[in-house]
């Protein structure tokens, strides 16, 4: 009788709370391994998207001209100073009536000389009441590809910046930028930062030199 009782005897409470807390460690880890997989398997994606939309914004910023004198003045292909401009010398921000990507010129992609050397959303418009990045047309970055509908192209959350840094040459060294005074840069130092996810983005850079044909 003892023996078949001693045989019919099920887990003590000790040995259920033991067997719960390994069955729960088991399951975490293996939500663990799981949260990771699913996410470096959506990673890749995002990151080549984020270079797509870079690759795309440094290639309109440098198609723009970089002139002493807006493209339309008749002293634009040769001043290499705005004094030598003739009637429209170029300051970093859009003039009047070029206040429309794409700019004829790099110094228009930010608002004025406050920003230079700072990251400034260059490719954004607001719609809907948020800050999106967008193509030349003004559309939400893959809305063309759901029938406009912002939100579901899986490209929501990606964030893209500009900084143009003067860059010190010999004659024309950073102490003359002092007081916001960038009237001869030469060379501009091109940074095209997107970032798509927490802690991660991709980032290009470039340098762009005035190009004057018949400069002195």
């Amino acid at each position: 009788m003892r023996r078949d009782a001693r045989r019919q005897r099920g887990l003590t409470i000790i040995e259920l709370v033991i067997f719960i807390v390994i069955v729960g460690i088991a399951a975490a880890a293996l939500v663990q391994v799981l949260n990771l997989a699913s996410r470096n398997s959506v990673d890749p994606v995002r990151r080549k998207q984020a270079m797509l939309i870079a690759e795309a914004y440094m290639e309109e910023v440098m198609q723009a001209q970089f002139t002493a004198c807006d493209p339309g003045d008749s002293n634009a292909a040769n001043a290499t100073v705005k004094a030598d401009c003739a009637n429209v010398p170029e300051d970093f921000g859009p003039e009047t009536g070029n206040l429309n990507r794409p700019f004829d010129n790099i110094n228009d992609y930010i608002p004025n000389p406050n920003q230079v050397g700072t990251p400034y959303r260059a490719f954004q418009a607001t719609i809907g009441g948020n800050a999106v990045d967008v193509d030349v047309a003004g559309n939400p970055l893959g809305a063309s590809a759901v029938g406009g509908t912002l939100g579901k192209s899986g490209l929501e959350g990606i964030v893209t910046t500009l900084t143009l840094d003067p860059v010190a040459t010999l004659g024309n060294l950073s102490s003359s930028y002092a007081n916001n005074n960038y009237d001869n840069v030469r060379i501009l130092h091109i940074t095209i930062t997107t970032t798509y996810a927490p802690g991660q983005s991709i980032v290009l850079e470039s340098y762009r030199t005035r190009y004057a044909p018949g400069a002195r």
